[in-house]
């Protein structure tokens, strides 16, 4: 039975409802009278029902669909402006005891070369990443509890925050490993990490279990009930995610709501970050073999619609995506990149790509600089705040900020400082050039005459040689 507050698995993501969904949105695309009244009841910017933005997917009138177009990329300036938020995801181990069948670490794969980072080669990556210009980071490793057990990711944590390279440094480290307990979460809490991200791949449970056919993955409720524990051990945010390809786009998009109706009804506080991978080419995986790939058209949609239903979450996508792909669902809702990505261990001190070692093809290669000054010229402010996190805005206190669209007066003064560092230190003559008329334009729209005299007092300081100022 379907229980949005119940701590089982099966109860709040219950297989029943989201086929009834399902079956409800396909009777419902082209209700005009019931879309016009959900698409009006989006307008109030305080979310919908799994069941409500299930019709809004399916619906399949143009205008109507140019009206959830338009509404997603106004949500988009309401809740989190202009800014577009860089990390890069750092590679510690390949090693892997889990036979996922779309991952190229699976245990199977004897082909795949495995390695796992020392400190001495954490320290070098790090470096290399902040010599790019990065200040927040998603640190990735596979399940092996011989060759990864939390100690190890605990001690990568701690000489990642602990490098400070020339003006450099790593503010924000994200955590994306295995679901673990509630005492290795409240360890991770204690390190410092910023989100605790964990995709469920798919919500089906039939398709997950044959998907994951060995290894502790197998297991779909403690993998699914990762969340609840993560935030009983004292993370405040976590982040959702399904890996679109694995079953059909409407049941990832209904359970996927279905998730974060969960965590807001049990902790007070939906997730904090909802990302959109989809099944890509890698080593020995071929994304053909799998019979539920989505198009741009389908991927672009089930954006639009997760943002005008979630409007408070963050929303990521990464360099899975090509230049052209990432460029239209700007639009729409994302408000993080990854970018400079390398998706091999100890690919970022190597100079040459080591494609055998890649978890997944990276789309999009470019430079950070390459990045940046493209977000530029697209009207958007690069930031690498980490404020948030460091000033205790995490959990409900950030939710609060963000559902009366008030985060927006610490983040856009922050977005400004941090890309007033990168531009003093890492840009190329262009992306400064860019970057500077950039932040002068941008200064104008800060509503308070206080905060705008502190930017500018903390610009000045930045282009003087000191670091790290925030709101």
């Amino acid at each position: 039975m379907y229980n949005p507050k119940s701590n089982n698995a099966e109860e709040f993501i219950c297989h029943d409802e989201v086929l009834a969904t399902l079956d409800y949105a396909n009777k419902n695309k082209s209700n005009v009278a019931l879309i016009n009244q959900i698409i009006e009841k989006a307008k109030e910017r305080k979310g919908l029902t799994h069941r409500e933005a299930s019709v809004l997917l399916a619906c399949d009138i143009k205008e109507k669909n140019e009206e959830i177009f338009a509404l997603a990329e106004q949500f988009k300036k309401d809740f989190y402006g202009n800014r577009i938020v860089l990390f890069a995801p750092l590679y510690l181990s390949n090693y892997c005891v889990n036979g996922c069948t779309y991952c190229p670490y699976h245990a199977k794969n004897k082909a795949m070369p495995r390695k796992k980072l020392t400190q001495e080669e954490v320290k070098r990556e790090v470096i290399a990443l902040q010599d790019m210009g990065h200040k927040r980071l998603a640190i990735e490793a596979g399940e092996d509890p011989v060759n990864n057990p939390i100690e190890y990711i605990l001690d990568c944590i701690k000489t990642i925050y602990s490098i400070k390279h020339k003006n450099g440094a790593i503010r924000r480290v994200n955590v994306n490993i295995a679901a673990t307990t509630v005492e290795n979460y409240h360890k991770l809490a204690e390190a410092g990490i910023g989100t605790y991200i964990l995709f469920q791949e798919t919500y089906n449970k039939e398709s997950y279990e044959y998907l994951h056919p060995t290894g502790p993955k197998h297991n779909y409720a403690y993998h699914t009930e990762a969340m609840d524990r993560a935030m009983e051990g004292g993370i405040d945010d976590v982040g959702l995610g399904v890996l679109f390809g694995l079953e059909s786009y409407q049941y990832e998009f209904a359970a996927l709501l279905m998730h974060a109706e969960h965590l807001e009804a049990r902790f007070g506080v939906g997730p904090h970050t909802i990302s959109f991978p989809r099944l890509k080419h890698a080593a020995d995986i071929d994304p053909n073999a799998f019979l539920h790939g989505i198009d741009d058209d389908i991927f672009a949609k089930i954006i639009a619609c997760t943002r005008i239903s979630t409007p408070y979450t963050g929303m990521i996508i990464s360099t899975r995506e090509s230049q052209a792909c990432r460029e239209r669902v700007l639009h729409y809702g994302i408000s993080q990149i990854s970018g400079a990505s390398r998706t091999s261990v100890g690919g970022y001190e190597n100079k040459e790509r080591e494609h055998d070692s890649e978890q997944f093809d990276v789309s999009d290669q470019r430079s950070l600089d390459e990045v940046v000054g493209w977000l530029i010229s697209l009207g958007y402010i690069p930031s690498f705040c980490t404020a948030c996190y460091r000033a205790g805005r995490t959990g409900d206190r950030f939710m609060d900020l963000c559902k009366k669209m008030q985060i927006l007066n610490c983040c856009h003064p922050n977005a400004l400082l941090t890309l007033k560092e990168f531009l003093q230190d890492y840009a190329s003559p262009e992306t400064k050039r860019l970057g500077e008329e950039m932040i002068s334009r941008e200064i104008s729209r800060i509503k308070s005459d206080k905060v705008k005299s502190l930017t500018e007092g903390y610009l000045s300081k930045i282009e003087d040689g000191e670091r790290d100022f925030r709101f």
